[in-house]
């Protein structure tokens, strides 16, 4: 496990801490191989949020699915998937705060929704971004924001979002690089979803 925890992470990346690292339930000797045991795992979660049945019977807005999507995707790699951190990091809200900050980022989501008070993508841009800046889970929460995001897009009738087309926005390159950009711009001013917008249907 000492590998995870020495690894050079790129931006944006939150560093796995020593406690987390021993929630790991394949035994893995390089990052190239938690990375594969985490898409194949994010690939059937992926399946199982796109089924027709599921899409009908869940609601991607709920407490409760926003913890068992990220459980299902990353339930084969991780203990500690589909749970809160209870961790400090380098970003996101203070651990204590979350129970409280993402029923509220819900609430406010289905309200730009249902009273199409935000166009769908802007709505689900906006949530995408202030989801993963709570932070709410240990690792995993670019990804998560993003699959959550698609979901929502589709049950609101919408496309889902090509995110610059990067079919791994994990690894660093040019497609992360601007992702990264454009939640910053959004950071720096909420008015700013431009640069998201264009990333996200590029």
């Amino acid at each position: 496990m000492n590998f995870i925890l020495n690894q050079k992470y790129s931006d944006g990346n939150t560093p796995i801490r020593p406690e987390e690292a021993e929630q790991l339930i394949p035994k893995i000797s390089t990052l190239a191989e938690l990375n594969e045991y985490e898409a194949v795992n994010i690939l059937r979660a992926r399946e199982w949020a796109f089924d027709n049945r599921t899409m009908k019977s869940n609601d991607p807005l709920d407490e409760v699915y926003v913890r068992e999507l990220h459980h299902r995707m990353f339930d084969n790699v991780w203990k500690w998937a589909g749970t809160y951190r209870q961790t400090q990091r380098n970003i996101g809200c203070d651990p204590k705060e979350i129970v409280q900050r993402i029923p509220q980022l819900l609430a406010n989501a289905r309200y730009w929704l249902e009273n199409k008070t935000l166009p769908v993508d802007e709505a689900l841009l906006r949530f995408h971004h202030q989801l993963t800046k709570i932070h709410p889970f240990a690792n995993g929460n670019g990804r998560h924001a993003r699959m959550i995001a698609d979901i929502a897009a589709v049950k609101y009738g919408q496309a889902e979002f090509t995110w610059g087309a990067g079919k791994d926005l994990v690894a660093a390159g040019d497609a992360r690089t601007r992702y990264l950009a454009a939640l910053r711009a959004l950071d720096a001013d909420e008015n700013d979803l431009k640069s998201l917008f264009d990333f996200a249907r590029s």
